[in-house]
C-alpha cells in the first residue's frame, strides 16, 4: 500500500496540500501533516531487520558433495531435513539418501553437515553443532546406513570433532577432549582411544590450536594412509604459549546462568606476535600393531607444520614445514613406519608465502599441482609426487584463484582465474600440451564444484546486480540445466527503490590506479551534493571489489542500498596491499601494515571530494577487523578528510595480534619495531573527525584489549569519542538482537554527523 518512493510521495503530498488548503481548517491540516509525516518515515523500504535477517539473501545449492560415480552429487535440501542424490546432467533428484523423518535410531533435528564414506554405504550425519572458533565445532555425529536407513551414534562418550573415514570406509577417527579416537565399523563400532596425553591448554592431538586454525585455515590435523592401516597426526604442545582471558557475564541470547552473580572467564592459548608458539611434531599409529612413532621431520625450533597428508603410495606421508618468517616452505616425504624424511621440494619467496597455497594441494595421485607466485602472479605448476617439476600449467599477468582438479587420466586441469580483469573470475581448463579453454561465458564472477573426474561441474555465476545463478555444465562448459536462478529474489529486489551500483576506477595523485564500487541513491542528481560513506577491509590479499553479487557488508549491497535510500553514496575501494593484481601490488605493504593502505583510503576521499556530486565536508569511513584498523589509520593519517568514522573490532597495535598472521607480513616486533609502531596506538594523537569505536568483550580473534588500550589513550589525551561494547560477543558480534542493534548504532552515529 505504501510502496511509494519518498520523492514521488513528496510530490503527491504537495499537490494534495495545494488543493486542500481552502477546504480544511488548520487543525485538520495539522492532523493530515502528522499522518503524512508518519507515512514518509515509513517510506524507507529496506529495514535494519531486512539487512540482518537475510530477507534479501540469495538462495544457494547447499552442502554439495560430488559422488564417486562421477555422474551425481549429494546436497542438503532447502529445509535441512534431507540429503539428496542429484544428477549432474539433469539436476533432478535421483534418490533421497537420508531423511530426518524416516531415519531410525537417532535424534537428528536437522542435517547440519554430512560426510560420505568412500564406498557411499554410510553417511556421517552431523547435528547439534556448537561452534568453537572460525572452523571448529563440537557436534553429535550419527553413522547412517544408507541401505538399512538406521542411525547409530558415532560415540556415546561425548560430542566429537572433525571425524574422518578411512579410505576403505571401515573406520572413523575423530577428536574429543584433545585426543584421537578410532571407531571400527566391522567390529560393532568398537571405540578405542589412540592418544591419552591431550589436555586443555597443554596438548592437542589431531586438530589445530587456535592460531593454526585461524591463520592456516583448517580444523583437522590427522589423516589415514591409503591402505587404511596407519594414522598420522600433528601434535601441538601449547604448554608454553601464553594464555589469553575473555570475561563472561550472564548476558542474554543466550543467558549463562552460572555467571548471574559473579562473572566467569574463558582461558585459551593465544600466541601474540614475537611470543612462543606451540611446539609441533608429527606422529603415526599402526592400527594393527598399536605402535606409535614420532616422525623425524626436520623443523626449525620455531617452525610450523601447516599440513600433513598421506600420498597414494603405501606408508608415504607428505609433511609441509614452514619457517617462522613464512618465506620458506619445504615438502617432505616421510615413511610412516621407518620415520625417515626426505625433502622433495622447496618453495621460497623473498617476503612471504601466501596461505592459499595449502588449500589446493592433493597428494593422493602420482602427481600434484602447486599454486605458486614465483613469477609474480599466482599460477599452477605440475609436479611428480617425488618433487620433479613437470610443467608450469598457466602463465600470464593474471592470477589463478582456485584449482579444482584433473580428469581421470591426469591430463586436463580445471581452475578459476581472473584473466581479463582482476575484478572478475572465470572457469578454465588447460591440458598438459598447454591448450587452454575458457568455459565461462557470462561477464562477472564464476565459481565451480566439479564432479569426480571433472566431466561435469556446478557453476555459480553472479555480477554486481545479478544474484547467483547455479547451472550444471559439462566439461566443455555447455549448460545442461539451471538448478537455481534466484528469480524470486530478483523479483523482490525489482520492487525496491534500488540505487545504481557501478564499478569504477581512478588514479591517485601519486599515480596508483585503484578499483572500486559505488552505490548511488535512486533518483541520483549530479548537481546535488551527497554525503559519502566509505567501506573497506584493506587486509593483505583481500578483495572487496568484484563484479559479483557478494559485494558489500552483506551480499547484494543490501545495507548499502538502505543507506542510499537515506541519501548516502556508499563507496568501496581496494587500495594497495589487496589481492587480484599480482604479487608486487599485494606485497608492497610488507613490514609496515597500514601505511600505504590508509594513504590510499585518504587519497580516495580526496578524489571523491573533487566529484561535483560529493560534499567533501561530509565523508565518512568505516571497517571491521583489519578494516577497523585501517579506518583508524586513515583518520590518524593527518590530512583530516573524514567528518567521522566507525571502527569495529579493530587491531590497534599489531603487538596484540597473533604470531602467524602478523609475522607473515611484519616479522616479529623484535625485528621490526618501527613497522609495529605504525599503528593507531602510536598515531592516536593525530586523529581528526568524530569516532565510534565498537568491540565485543568475548572477541577471541581481535581481543578487546585493542580497544581498551586505544580508548584509554584517547581519554588521557582528552579526545572525545563514542564507544559501544557488546557483552559476550565474539569477533562476529551477533546473537539475538545484537546485529540489529549494531547496524542501528552505526546508522544513528553516521546520521548525526553526515545528515545535518
Amino acid at each position: 500500500m505504501w510502496n511509494v518512493h519518498r520523492s514521488s510521495y513528496s510530490f503527491i503530498f504537495l499537490v494534495y496540500m495545494t488543493d486542500m488548503k481552502q477546504l480544511v481548517s488548520r487543525k485538520v491540516m495539522a492532523v493530515i501533516a502528522i499522518a503524512m509525516a508518519v507515512v514518509t518515515a515509513m517510506a524507507q523500504q529496506i529495514t535494519v531487520e531486512d539487512v540482518t535477517s537475510g530477507t534479501y539473501s540469495p538462495r544457494s545449492v547447499r552442502e554439495v558433495c560430488p559422488l564417486m560415480d562421477g555422474e551425481s552429487y549429494a546436497r542438503v535440501s532447502d529445509d535441512w531435513q534431507r540429503i539428496e542424490r542429484c544428477s549432474f546432467k539433469t539436476g533432478e533428484v535421483i534418490e533421497t539418501l537420508f531423511d530426518v523423518a524416516t531415519a531410525r535410531g537417532g535424534a537428528v533435528r536437522a542435517v547440519e553437515g554430512y560426510i560420505m564414506s568412500p564406498d557411499e554405504k554410510n553417511i556421517l550425519v552431523e547435528t547439534h553443532r556448537t561452534p568453537i572458533y572460525r572452523h571448529s565445532a563440537t557436534s553429535t555425529y550419527y553413522i547412517y546406513n544408507v541401505k538399512n536407513k538406521t542411525l547409530v551414534p558415532l560415540s556415546k562418550g561425548g560430542t566429537q570433532e572433525c571425524p574422518k573415514f578411512s579410505p576403505d570406509g571401515n573406520q572413523i577417527a575423530f577428536v574429543r577432549d584433545n585426543n584421537i579416537f578410532l571407531v571400527k565399523l566391522l567390529y560393532n563400532n568398537a571405540e578405542s582411544q589412540i592418544t591419552k596425553d591431550g589436555e586443555v591448554n597443554k596438548v592437542i592431538n589431531g586438530k589445530p590450536d587456535w592460531v593454526y586454525e585461524e591463520e592456516f585455515g583448517f580444523n583437522c590435523a590427522f589423516d589415514f594412509s591409503a591402505d587404511s592401516e596407519m594414522l598420522a597426526w600433528v601434535r601441538f604442545d601449547e604448554s608454553e604459549v601464553q594464555t589469553h582471558v575473555c570475561p563472561w557475564y550472564r548476558g542474554s541470547s543466550p543467558s549463562i546462568d552460572a555467571y548471574a552473580l559473579y562473572p566467569g572467564l574463558y582461558e585459551y592459548k593465544y600466541p601474540k606476535a614475537g611470543e612462543k608458539n606451540s611446539k609441533v611434531s608429527v606422529l603415526t599409529y599402526d592400527i594393527k600393531s598399536r605402535v606409535t612413532r614420532t616422525m623425524q621431520v626436520p623443523l626449525d625450533a620455531d617452525g610450523y607444520i601447516p599440513r600433513i597428508q598421506f600420498t597414494g603410495q603405501k606408508d608415504n606421508l607428505m609433511v609441509l614445514t614452514l619457517n617462522r618468517h613464512q618465506d620458506r616452505l619445504d615438502f617432505y616425504v616421510v615413511n610412516a613406519r621407518s620415520t625417515t624424511a626426505q625433502m622433495v621440494l622447496r618453495e621460497e619467496d623473498k617476503r612471504y608465502i601466501d596461505e592459499k597455497v595449502y588449500a589446493h594441494l592433493d597428494f593422493s595421485r602420482d602427481q600434484f599441482v602447486l599454486l605458486s607466485e614465483r613469477d609474480g602472479y599466482a599460477h599452477l605448476y605440475l609436479y611428480t609426487i617425488g618433487g620433479q617439476l613437470v610443467k608450469q600449467l598457466t602463465k600470464g599477468k593474471y592470477e589463478v584463484t582456485a584449482y579444482y582438479g584433473t580428469d581421470e587420466v591426469g591430463k586436463t586441469f580445471y581452475y578459476a582465474s581472473n584473466e581479463g580483469s582482476p575484478l572478475e573470475q572465470y572457469i578454465y581448463k588447460v591440458d598438459v600440451s598447454g591448450k587452454k579453454t575458457k568455459l565461462s561465458v557470462e561477464q562477472g564472477f564464476h565459481a565451480a564444484v566439479f564432479s569426480k573426474g571433472c566431466q561435469y561441474y556446478l557453476n555459480a555465476y553472479s555480477n554486481i546486480t545479478t544474484p547467483p545463478v547455479y547451472t550444471l555444465c559439462n566439461a566443455s562448459g555447455k549448460v545442461l540445466k539451471t538448478v537455481e536462478d534466484n528469480a524470486e529474489l530478483k523479483a523482490r529486489r525489482a520492487a525496491l527503490p534500488l540505487g545504481n551500483a557501478e564499478i569504477f576506477s581512478f588514479t591517485t595523485a601519486d599515480g596508483t590506479q585503484l578499483n572500486g564500487w559505488m552505490v548511488k541513491p535512486k533518483g541520483f542528481e549530479a548537481s546535488k551534493k551527497y554525503p559519502v560513506l566509505m567501506y573497506q577491509y584493506s587486509g593483505p590479499g583481500s578483495q572487496q571489489v568484484h563484479n559479483s553479487f557478494s559485494n558489500g557488508f552483506m551480499s547484494g549491497l543490501i545495507w548499502e542500498q538502505r543507506l542510499a535510500e537515506k541519501g548516502y553514496i556508499v563507496v568501496c575501494v581496494d587500495g594497495r596491499g589487496t589481492g587480484g593484481r599480482g604479487s608486487e601490488f599485494k606485497r608492497c605493504t610488507y613490514l609496515k601494515l597500514g601505511d600505504l593502505e590508509s594513504h590510499d583510503q585518504v587519497e580516495t576521499a580526496i578524489w571523491l571530494g573533487t566529484q561535483p556530486y560529493v560534499d567533501k565536508e561530509r565523508i565518512a569511513i568505516w571497517g571491521w577487523s583489519f578494516g577497523g584498523f585501517n579506518t583508524l589509520m586513515a583518520m590518524c593519517e593527518g590530512r583530516g578528510v573524514y567528518k567521522c568514522g566507525v571502527a569495529v573490532a579493530p587491531v590497534t597495535d599489531w603487538r596484540f595480534y597473533d604470531t602467524v598472521y602478523t609475522e607473515r607480513f611484519m616479522r616479529t616486533p623484535q625485528e621490526n619495531p618501527t613497522g609495529y609502531d605504525c599503528s593507531p596506538l602510536h598515531r592516536y594523537q593525530n586523529i581528526k573527525g568524530e569516532l565510534l569505536l565498537v568491540h565485543g568483550l568475548a572477541d577471541d580473534n581481535v581481543h578487546y584489549q585493542n580497544t581498551a588500550e586505544l580508548s584509554e589513550a584517547f581519554v588521557q589525551s582528552g579526545y572525545q569519542f563514542d564507544m559501544q561494547v557488546y557483552t559476550n560477543r565474539n569477533h562476529g558480534i551477533y546473537g539475538g538482537n545484537t546485529r540489529c542493534h549494531l547496524i542501528t548504532r552505526i546508522e544513528t552515529f553516521l546520521d548525526t554527523y553526515l545528515m545535518k
